[in-house]
């Protein structure tokens, strides 16, 4: 006889620990890359556009969003579970591609199958690790969740730019992924179990489930813009991942012009997920008791404030520290935030679906990011490109603040805990 389908994470803490340490090895395929592929592009394949060398980051944002899109309408086709080892399966050509690649253009293709591989990957342990805290602890679940994926992001970043001075960066890269996705394809298949029951479960908790259940086209519209909370989180989604797109293709270009070192670049690299990923163990929490919108709204001014840090400082190291340190925090304030806010306007067999529009629209901001970075800094300089997105940044935050925020629906909490 099974067990019992409780909602909680206490309940649930031993899957819950297993999603928790998946996530971090999906954050660190994305941290393998950060602090030298930009510097892979034009060391190695003599690459002199930012345009071009940022194309890495538009093929892996365009692949990422158009996923998640899809994830969620084949989450509750297929189950979750299937879904995450699918997202495993199709990474593994990636550290092949990497190691052989003749041109610059084979490390684009390796970035579409781990777009491809985050989007699946990282959208079902979101989505699972929802489906087992329940209502009342959603906040800290994802600040779990998002917590360990950046902190992956954070480690190999530097253990990346470190190694870098001693082997070549381009070996550094295929092995570490090739390490990452084998253990995590494996955890994925003997560990995990789907959580489709707790997602029936609470909704029957909830007592109200929708008579029809919207098909992707009509998830699409509600919360890309006929909800104004969804529509809302969405394009703060889009506008933080211009920032990511900024940082992680940019950043390293636009220090190095300035004289920074590997081992600088591979620092500031590291701080910026670093303080996103701890910050956020607190940040998921205090959302679930001062509310989704005040949090979100700092967030954004935040990043605004250390993007226009970044440009003020000139490509210095200390100046570029700082700012990296200053835009973490504000993407620890927003990241989880966001997630957990388009959540509580869902109902839960929507869930799967509403939040993979949401991550289509906060991961196509990478594709945004790097066409705005790239070309703004052909056409005129990096600091006009981070200017830019910074106005945007300042933006977005102010939208969020003139929205009409809704309650979080009362919700009937599970007998255990």
């Amino acid at each position: 006889m099974s067990d019992p389908v409780r909602l909680g994470l206490r309940a649930n803490a031993r899957q819950f620990a297993v999603l928790v340490g998946l996530n971090a090895l999906v954050g660190g395929m994305v941290g393998l890359e950060r602090s030298v592929l930009p510097l892979v592009g034009k060391q190695d394949f003599g690459l002199r556009s930012s345009s071009v060398i940022l194309a890495f980051v538009v093929a892996f944002g365009a692949a990422k969003a158009l996923t998640n899109l899809a994830a969620g309408d084949l989450a509750e086709r297929i189950g979750r579970k299937r879904l995450l080892v699918i997202g495993w399966l199709v990474a593994l050509p990636v550290p092949l591609l990497i190691a052989l690649a003749p041109s610059w253009w084979f490390i684009v293709a390796a970035n579409l199958l781990l777009g491809v591989n985050q989007g699946f990957a990282w959208s079902m342990t979101v989505v699972m690790k929802i489906d087992l805290a329940g209502p009342l602890r959603r906040g800290l679940a994802l600040g779990l969740n998002e917590a360990a994926g950046y902190l992956g992001v954070a480690a190999t970043a530097f253990a990346t730019g470190a190694l870098a001075g001693t082997y070549a960066p381009r070996t550094v890269v295929w092995v570490g992924g090739a390490v990452l996705i084998t253990v995590g394809l494996l955890l994925s298949f003997f560990a995990v179990r789907d959580t489709g029951a707790h997602v029936a479960h609470e909704q029957f908790e909830h007592g109200d489930a929708p008579a029809r259940r919207r098909g992707l086209r009509e998830t699409f519209a509600q919360a890309s813009w006929r909800d104004p909370v969804l529509r809302a989180c969405s394009q703060a989604g889009l506008v933080n991942n211009l920032n990511e797109a900024l940082a992680w293709g940019l950043a390293p270009l636009y220090l190095a012009a300035h004289g920074a070192s590997v081992r600088q670049i591979s620092i500031v690299a590291a701080a910026y997920p670093l303080v996103w990923g701890a910050g956020q163990l607190a940040t998921g929490w205090l959302s679930d008791h001062t509310g989704r919108k005040p949090l979100i709204t700092v967030g954004m001014l935040v990043q605004a404030g250390a993007l226009g840090l970044l440009v003020a400082g000139g490509g210095a190291f200390a100046a570029s520290l700082v700012a990296a340190l200053l835009l973490g925090l504000g993407t620890a304030l927003v990241y989880p935030t966001l997630i957990a806010a388009v959540s509580d306007a869902t109902q839960p067999r929507e869930r799967a679906r509403t939040v993979g529009v949401y991550r289509f629209w906060r991961d196509f901001g990478f594709v945004a990011g790097a066409l705005i970075a790239g070309f703004a800094t052909d056409a005129a300089s990096p600091k006009t490109a981070i200017a830019t997105v910074a106005a945007l940044t300042a933006a977005s935050g102010l939208v969020v603040a003139a929205t009409r925020w809704q309650s979080r629906p009362a919700l009937t909490p599970a007998p255990v805990r």
